[in-house]
């Protein structure tokens, strides 16, 4: 709940802000307020959207979406991430357009707004800080580079105020905007993860047959599938191979896994008489025999 109220004040802050900031980038004539202006509308825009998403994400597993709403929180955060890689560009084609045709910037105006700029930005990065999804790290990285991004304009306008050199405002709106397009890069590579159902990244499969095939009743382990909803939840399926009791193994493969970090496992167990269906055909098509036949009968 926390996490949604503290998206919800953000968003308010920096949608009002940015409508504010775009009347200031015209009235200065600056091209990094206008920019940073378009750049925190596209903000609120994905803040108010992972506001949406991110409460839908709560949402409990139910016969429709069986895993659960998590992925809705982290499309929130593809969403978000995209709006910034094409703000991003458009502020980079903008800045270059200034290069070529420069006008006129008020720098005291630049220097007020490039003030209230960095204290509204810092109470929404304030509000965001805290919170462990996928989305509402997105929202805050947003809020930190609005503070970022505002420093920035606060010192350029400055320098700008006491040496006339106007060129600094598109130069500071390019390295702004590179900055921004390297981590949303960076988080788009976290939500693809996600969506393509990779490995996630903290737990490896070698480590879960390792740490299971350790266990005097587990004679092997095999079919592990390991994937993550939102980044944080990690489910696994896999077969285990015991002759001994399985609700007592069980419990001791779940004991194991949720020290792995894994909460939601599904297991299948086999005797190790019975030849697993879906190894044998495993067999036929790999050529490393000596791999597939794990331990035979002790």
């Amino acid at each position: 709940m926390k996490t949604e109220k503290n998206i919800l004040v953000a968003f308010l802050l920096n949608l009002s802000f940015s409508i504010f900031e775009f009347i200031g980038g015209i009235f200065t004539g600056s091209v990094a307020i206008l920019s940073d202006s378009l750049h925190d509308i596209g903000d609120a825009l994905s803040i108010g959207l992972s506001y949406f998403l991110e409460k839908k994400s709560k949402r409990q597993p139910d016969s429709i979406y069986t895993y659960g709403y998590a992925r809705f929180s982290v499309l929130g955060s593809f969403i978000t991430t995209m709006i910034l890689l094409f703000g991003s560009v458009g502020v980079i084609i903008a800045s270059i357009n200034k290069f070529l045709n420069p006008t006129e910037i008020n720098y005291g105006g630049m220097i007020i707004f490039a003030v209230i700029g960095v204290l509204v930005n810092f109470l929404a990065a304030y509000f965001t800080r805290e919170g462990d999804s996928l989305n509402q790290k997105a929202v805050n990285l947003h809020m930190l580079e609005d503070v970022l991004g505002w420093v920035v304009v606060l010192l350029g306008a400055i320098v700008m105020k006491f040496t006339d050199f106007s060129y600094i405002d598109p130069i500071m709106s390019i390295g702004v905007a590179v900055f921004i397009i390297i981590n949303a890069l960076k988080s788009l590579k976290e939500v693809l993860d996600l969506f393509l159902v990779k490995t996630p990244h903290n737990i490896s499969v070698e480590e879960v047959k390792h740490h299971l095939r350790e266990l005097d009743e587990v004679i092997d382990v095999h079919h592990i599938h390991l994937w993550s909803s939102d980044g944080n939840t990690v489910f696994a399926t896999m077969h285990i191979v015991s002759d001994n009791d399985s609700e007592k193994v069980k419990n001791m493969v779940k004991e194991e896994l949720s020290h792995l970090g894994i909460s939601h496992s599904t297991l299948e167990f086999e005797k190790s008489t019975e030849n697993c269906k879906e190894l044998e055909c495993k067999v036929e098509h790999s050529h490393t025999h000596s791999h597939t036949h794990h331990h035979h009968h002790h």
